[in-house]
């Protein structure tokens, strides 16, 4: 019997070499190039002229021709999981949510579900647990799943078969890497397979208006797996952040055509599942008996909410040629910048000395509205002082010492205000136009400024 035919398929961006290299030539990642079969002429339905299309000719028109209505949504019944998708579901969207094995993927759209089953007529498709496995954890999570209608199985054919005689308006994939293909001969989880499986559910929905969420497994990196252009395909695209082993979940969106990207919802895994936490800041916010150096609170924009996260610095002499830098939660090479900064406007080195920065929570922090809160936080490690009670801080810091704006900074000062902070260190043009109850507000212009401003405070 003749070899199978084989080609290279990044993992990443899809790109196909005929040989193995060790860089992809499309999209110059490293290690992502994964052995995959070609498909025999016969079984691909581009090139067979007798494979009935699924896909229907849409008509050519005008857009202005073309009504713009607002989209309605619905909710899934948790108020968390209804913010970071911006509001609500909506019909025909298609929803991809990653994250890490056990970190309560399954149980969050199983509790979804069976309060949306009160209202609407849904499918939860397994691909990974039997029936009886799924109804032992909602019997375990208590939800009413008496509406909820369930299969186990992973032929694409057969589920798009179930979607057409049942017509539910919410269906969950679970997971997406477990569906097949018969038009395909490569195994479950391929890049193919799921290339091919997400364009036909996503197809589906676009042309039959049924809500799909997909489940998608992530790589040890923490990326979705298979081809980036499954995240392109979607509508909505979410992940789970946080330690596995902490009773907490973050359920960020990272991508999101019907609402605010990088919003985020927080959830307390308990033994009847994932229930929203209402004042997440508490979270991310020490409880010191005293204020303690090394230890600074900023406000965060994460997506439409502003969050209160503590920034804890720890500088001590280094006993290594090469002085560490470390940090969890923020940038590494920001890091590198700001203690650059630091020294050039500032005049306090670290070049011998390390330093661990670290956001207390397990939240990350992507903006650069963090800057001042690190610089602030090391510089009272440095001092071993702590920096005055009740301070809270936002702003970006510039090569050149300057310290500029970040956006909704009023919000940012109404949340920490009504969480009992009465100082604001801010950038100047962040300074509000009329004065803020109970909050003195210190605008500072560059980080020199900061620091003799800190000074006066102390």
């Amino acid at each position: 019997m003749a070899k199978a035919k084989t080609n290279y398929t990044c993992s990443d961006c899809g790109g196909v070499s005929t040989k193995w290299t060790g860089q992809c030539g499309a999209c110059q990642q490293w290690n992502t190039m994964v052995e995959t079969v070609v498909e025999a002429p016969g079984l691909n339905r581009l090139s067979n002229p007798q494979h009935k299309s699924l896909a229907q000719t849409a008509p050519v028109l005008s857009l202005a021709d073309i009504e713009a209505v607002d989209v309605p949504r619905f909710g899934t019944g948790i108020e968390e999981f209804d913010r970071v998708l911006g509001g609500g579901l909506v019909a025909g969207g298609v929803v991809l949510i990653g994250g890490d094995p056990g970190i309560g993927k399954s149980t969050l759209l199983l509790q979804a579900l069976a309060n949306i089953a009160h209202a609407k007529s849904t499918l939860y498709v397994s691909g990974e647990e039997s029936g009886a496995q799924i109804a032992l954890r909602a019997r375990r999570l208590g939800v009413d799943a008496k509406e909820l209608k369930l299969q186990a199985e992973i032929q694409l054919e057969k589920i798009l078969g179930t979607l057409a005689d049942l017509k539910p308006e919410v269906a969950v994939i679970d997971s997406i890497q477990t569906v097949y293909s018969d038009a395909l001969s490569s195994a479950p989880g391929s890049v193919s397979q799921v290339r091919e499986c997400a364009a036909q559910l996503t197809r589906v929905a676009k042309q039959t208006g049924i809500t799909i969420i997909l489940v998608g497994h992530v790589t040890k990196e923490g990326a979705l797996a298979g081809p980036r252009v499954l995240e392109h395909i979607v509508d909505t695209v979410l992940y789970f952040e946080g330690d596995t082993q902490s009773s907490f979940r973050l359920v960020r969106a990272i991508k999101n055509r019907f609402g605010a990207v990088n919003e985020l919802g927080v959830f307390a895994m308990t033994e009847k599942g994932l229930k929203g936490v209402s004042n997440p800041s508490a979270l991310f916010l020490s409880q010191h008996d005293k204020q303690v150096p090394g230890s600074c609170v900023m406000v965060t924009q994460e997506g439409t909410r502003p969050l209160l996260v503590e920034i804890q610095a720890l500088v001590d002499a280094s006993h290594q040629p090469n002085a560490r830098r470390l940090s969890v939660g923020l940038e590494q090479n920001r890091l590198a910048m700001l203690l650059a900064v630091l020294h050039k406007h500032a005049g306090i080195a670290a070049f011998d000395q390390d330093v661990f920065i670290n956001a207390v929570g397990g939240v990350k922090i992507t903006e650069p509205a963090a800057d001042l809160a690190v610089l602030l936080a090391l510089n009272s490690s440095m001092r071993n002082k702590a920096l005055p009670r009740g301070l809270v801080v936002f702003g970006e810091v510039g090569l050149a010492g300057e310290i500029r704006p970040a956006p909704r900074g009023q919000e940012r000062l109404r949340e920490a205000a009504k969480l009992g902070f009465s100082i604001a260190m801010i950038p100047k043009a962040n300074a509000p136009k009329q004065k803020i109850e109970g909050m003195t507000i210190v605008a500072v212009e560059r980080i020199d400024e900061a620091f003799n401003k800190l000074r006066e405070l102390e």
